[in-house]
Order: C-alpha cells, then structure tokens, then sequence
C-alpha cells in the first residue's frame, strides 16, 4: 500500500519502504503483512486502540525493535541508507523516552545538542522561551511535573533537523495551552519531512494525515496455529 499523496510528492527526501513487513511478540502478532511508502512532505497518523501495536509499529521503524519479518528499507537521493545509520535521520518523542533528570533543563538542552543538529532558523539561546520553560532553566528535571518533561521531550525532537520525526501519543500528559503549543510547533515542522504520529486522538495530527490503521495489519486469528 502506498500513500494516495505519492503521485504529488517530488521524491527528493528520505523515503521509508516496508514489504512484507510483521512483528510477533511470544505467540501474538502484534501487525502483520505491511506493505507501505512513507514519503516526504507527508503525514501519517498511527491509530488503533490503546495497547493494539502502534508504539510497536514505530519502534521497529526507527529501528529499536527488529521486526519478526519482512523489510524496512531507507532511502534518499536515490540512495538506500543503511539502517544502522538510519538514526542520523530520525527524530523521536516518546512519554516513556528517559531524561537525565539529574540535569537541569538547560544543561539536558545543551547536552542533547552537543548530539544533535539544531534545525536551521532556531538559535539555541531561544529554545527555553520557544518552549515556554524560561523560567526553569536551572531546575533539574526530577523537580519537573510529567507536563514539563514531555514538552521538553517533544521540544528536543521538534527542534532537531532531521528527515523523520517520529511521535508517538505526543498529547500525554499535555494541558490545554501547552497542547496548543504542541499543535503549533507540529505545524512548523520542515515541509520536506516524513511525520508519523502513533495516536488514537484526532487532535493530536492534522485533518490531511493519511491514516494507517494498526488493526488493518492483525491477522484474523492473533495466536498461532
């Protein structure tokens, strides 16, 4: 299965093909059988019951979990990445991703930009005020609420230059202006980008995404014959 956009979408990004593509945990499929195209400039929502597979889904395509089979193939410029370098592209937000909550919040921002690139445009010295944390640049992150620290988690992927970002439920734990903030910093992400959100809330990813329903992907029966 392809994305409906691809015919419109100059391929000059990364692309992600999977073929075939299944992942068993024990004697249960989790998904099996995927066959799809991830395409830059495009979006995709992740959707499905809570606990049917999409953070799953997401792990093995960034490569954190192997899949029980089938293939995941990285490519741009005409050129298959391989995919233990696939990372170099990849941005992830995650409410179970860990902190150092021994850091204060702007030696955590310091540390993961010393890893990572700042997307063009952004300055370092603003990224506390962007994410409306200014005032707790010398807090250590064990003293942050569970809203604080996923906005600084989705804070670090967002602001990172990549061709993938990668997020999974983005809306936990987020109150009201702090989910407007995630809105509005989801709608700033480059153009060119590959977006794939894991979510069963339809506020948490645009009206245009195009859907993949983790449950289309079960097999009829979950347990092996």
């Amino acid at each position: 299965m392809t994305s409906p956009s691809e015919k419109d979408s100059a391929i000059r990004g990364l692309t992600i093909t999977v073929h075939d593509l299944s992942k068993r945990f024990n004697r249960e499929w989790i998904f099996n059988h995927l066959d799809y195209r991830f395409l830059p400039s495009n979006t995709y929502a992740i959707t499905g019951p809570n606990g049917a597979g999409k953070s799953t889904l997401l792990q093995v395509l960034w490569g954190q979990v192997p899949q029980t089979s089938g293939s995941i193939r990285y490519e741009k410029a005409n050129t298959e990445i391989p995919v233990e370098e696939a990372y170099r592209h990849l941005s992830v937000a995650t409410p179970y991703m860990d902190l150092i909550e021994e850091f204060t919040l702007r030696e955590m921002v310091d540390f993961h930009f010393k890893l990572k690139t700042l997307r063009p445009g952004i300055k370092k010295n603003e990224l506390l005020q962007i994410m409306y944390l200014e005032s707790a640049g010398e807090k250590q992150l064990i003293n942050f609420s569970s809203g604080m620290k996923q906005r600084l988690k989705l804070a670090l992927a967002f602001y990172t230059q990549a061709d993938v970002y990668f997020l999974d439920e983005p809306g936990t734990n987020l109150d009201r202006r702090a989910f407007e903030w995630y809105q509005r910093e989801l709608g700033l992400l480059p153009k060119d980008a590959i977006i794939l959100i894991a979510s069963n809330n339809a506020e948490e990813y645009p009206e245009n995404a195009s859907i993949l329903n983790i449950l289309d992907y079960k097999k009829k029966s979950s347990r092996l014959a």
